[in-house]
């Protein structure tokens, strides 16, 4: 929303800090003197800073002050997107299949602008071997790493393990050609994932997020998972009475 600017007559304090039309700052002077100088210069006396002891005013013209104040505004909004933040599930013992298209959706999500928080979920055994849900989140960080950052590293929580990607800013050029190769034929950025590996292993505080939109999963998996969470229920009332 643009702000209500108080200029020439409407300025009332005796005495303001003036700033000229060039700029310069001028001093404390008498505001019926600042007038003057602005009307010799056919410019308008305006106040840019009211809450200032004494306020602050500049010699300018106002018209074309407004005009260039609603253009940035306009180009402001034009910019704004609107960011989301996208869940992606995997497993500790997920095939190369389903994680290479998890991956795909990762990657869409992120060239898009969203966050992305990566779920590992944990069943039954697989609690007793954290390590494998640190692999799987160490691929996906090294794998998306040309495009995204881990803003919180892998942390266990329950049975689920959780991991955090920002999108970082990418060339629309870079993202077509995809990862950049070198003539043996290896990626490039190998040292940036490394880094982004090595930045999912570590042990950062969550910070509170909205509830993330999750990426659609296959039925069967749907199933499998409910299926053992059920299982695994089973188990714990046999095992406790």
């Amino acid at each position: 929303m643009a702000q209500d600017y108080r200029r020439n007559r409407q300025i009332r304090v005796p005495e303001i800090r003036l700033i000229d039309a060039a700029g310069e700052q001028v001093g404390i002077v008498q505001t019926k003197d600042a007038m003057r100088m602005a009307e010799e210069a056919g410019l308008d006396l305006v106040e840019v800073s009211p809450t200032a002891r004494p306020p602050v005013c500049r010699i300018m013209d106002f018209g074309k002050f407004k005009y260039a104040q609603r253009k940035r505004e306009r180009g402001g909004q034009g910019r704004k997107t609107a960011s989301h933040l996208k869940e992606l599930r995997v497993r500790p013992a997920i095939d190369k299949h389903d994680l290479s298209y998890r991956m795909d959706q990762g990657r869409r999500f992120l060239e898009a602008g969203h966050k992305v928080q990566v779920v590992c979920i944990f069943r039954g055994r697989q609690l007793r071997h954290p390590e494998h849900g640190q692999n799987v989140m160490k691929q996906v960080a090294e794998t998306l790493g040309d495009i995204s950052k881990v803003e919180a590293g892998a942390r266990m929580m329950g049975r689920r393990m959780t991991m955090m990607l920002t999108p970082i800013s990418v060339p629309k050029a870079d993202r077509s050609a995809g990862p950049a190769t070198s003539p043996d034929g290896k990626a490039a950025g190998k040292a940036g994932a490394k880094a982004a590996a090595k930045a999912a292993g570590e042990q950062a505080p969550p910070a509170p997020t909205p509830a993330p939109e999750r990426a659609p999963e296959p039925a069967d998996e749907v199933a499998d998972e409910v299926a053992d969470e059920v299982a695994d229920e089973v188990v714990d009332e046999v095992a406790e009475a």
